[in-house]
């Protein structure tokens, strides 16, 4: 049914839909990506009041089809720091080729863990926690124990565990992950040029992996072992999560920068898929894992082809945000974006709306901040950009907006937005389907 005015209850949160069959079936078949229609979007969301976000449960469920077409077989550990939406976390596991979640705190795994529809089971906390009084609570409970993996990447690191659970008798042994940097060092004649990549593990070689897994049997609480190592992770973000086809406003600079990353990425995973094969190798000599993690919405063709590599993880591109607009292996439908009042007219071609300031982190830079994409022919203006409580915005199209009107952005980074609102609002075509709770609406925020 047609329906672009909330009901009497429109504060309530609903539940997601079943993510559309025929949508996700055109992702795996690797069909063109469905054009996003924001005139469609302001329709269905013309009685609701801004701020808001929205989530195309259709451009959802073809993003999921694409990740598994591209994942080839292996599982997807859904990055929750994505999504950061319990009921569209469980739409995406419900689909086949979904398995777990990789966390970002140890609190929001607690939370995910405890949840009463055993929806997240298998949840890998993808960053170390040094949260005393969640990591006694995970050890006081036999079911989280069970559910949820903790990552570490250094002895000092097993040595602020242990102590924290001295006087705390586990009640199951706490599950570990390796987090092993595969970020590239490029090197001549034995002097390292640089570091291309994240800084996140210390853990690069088969011998730094060895020598913590070994370590990791000489913690007990009394006669039993406090620690079991079940995981590997190794995340290469120089490739999963670094656009290869950047896009600037000169098209010789865009094709020069383009052939230099394809390049670095090219000889980057090349050397990595060597190293991670051979720090998995001296692994295997003392240790059976359940799991070996890599790869990222940017990288799943690629890591998929690594036989060290178990499962793949990925978030980003369920929603496809602006900052995964510039991949040469794939393209996402942009389901989500989300929309800001018009307050004032400083002028005849410009407007201003109340908020908009929802930056994305990471280095600083114009791809950081939300685009205008509706209505089309506006921009933001340079010596202010987005606020925190107002964004003025310049062009032809400011000249129609009247005061009260929406102005639709795209944002650069997915589970950011969900920061900002309670709930997203479920939109199919130009008809709102309800809307479904972020983690905020719930009254959560874990960093």
């Amino acid at each position: 049914m047609h329906q672009n005015t909330p009901s009497s209850d429109y504060a309530a949160s609903a539940g997601l839909v079943p993510l559309p069959q025929a949508a996700l079936d055109a992702g795996r078949r690797g069909a063109p990506v469905p054009p996003t229609s924001w005139a469609q979007i302001d329709a269905a969301c013309a009685a609701l009041p801004a701020p808001l976000a929205t989530l195309n449960v259709q451009a959802l469920a073809f993003n999921a089809g694409s990740l598994l077409r591209r994942a080839a077989g292996k599982p997807i550990r859904v990055a929750s720091k994505s999504i950061r939406s319990k009921e569209v976390l469980r739409a995406v596991l419900a689909q086949p080729g979904f398995a777990g979640i990789l966390g970002f705190t140890l609190p929001e795994a607690l939370w995910l863990a405890a949840d009463p529809s055993d929806a997240f089971t298998d949840i890998v906390v993808a960053y170390p926690s040094a949260d005393a009084h969640a990591l006694r609570a995970l050890a006081a409970d036999p079911v989280a124990c069970s559910r949820i993996t903790l990552m570490v990447d250094s002895t000092e690191h097993l040595e602020w565990l242990a102590a924290t659970l001295e006087q705390v008798a586990p009640a199951a042994a706490i599950r570990l992950c390796l987090d092993l940097d595969m970020s590239w060092r490029p090197a001549v004649g034995g002097k390292t040029l640089g570091h291309i990549g994240v800084h996140r593990s210390p853990l690069r070689t088969g011998a730094d992996a060895l020598a913590m897994a070994l370590s990791i049997g000489n913690y007990k609480h009394g006669s039993t072992q406090l620690f079991t190592l079940v995981g590997v992770m190794a995340y290469e973000a120089q490739i999963a999560g670094l656009q290869d086809t950047p896009h600037t406003a000169s098209r010789v600079a865009n094709l020069a920068k383009g052939t230099v990353l394809k390049q670095l990425q090219r000889t980057s995973m090349t050397e990595l898929v060597d190293r991670r094969g051979k720090v998995m190798a001296a692994l295997h000599n003392i240790v059976e894992l359940e799991f070996v993690n890599g790869g990222g919405t940017g990288s799943l063709e690629l890591t998929t082809a690594d036989p060290s590599v178990t499962e793949l993880a990925a978030g980003s591109g369920l929603f496809g945000p602006t900052l995964f607009d510039g991949y040469s292996r794939f393209t996402a439908a942009h389901a989500v974006g989300f929309a800001t009042t018009v307050v004032r007219r400083p002028a005849a071609d410009m407007v201003t709306t109340l908020g908009g300031g929802w930056t994305a982190s990471g280095p600083h830079g114009a791809d950081r901040s939300p685009l205008p994409v509706h209505p089309e022919g506006l921009s933001l203006v340079p010596t202010e950009g987005v606020g925190e409580v107002q964004t003025p915005l310049r062009g032809a199209a400011a000249a129609q907006l009247k005061i009260g009107g929406k102005v639709w952005f795209r944002h650069a980074k997915s589970g950011e937005v969900c920061e900002h609102v309670d709930a997203l609002e479920m939109i199919d075509g130009d008809t709102w389907l309800g809307r479904t709770p972020t983690y905020r609406g719930e009254g959560k925020a874990f960093v």
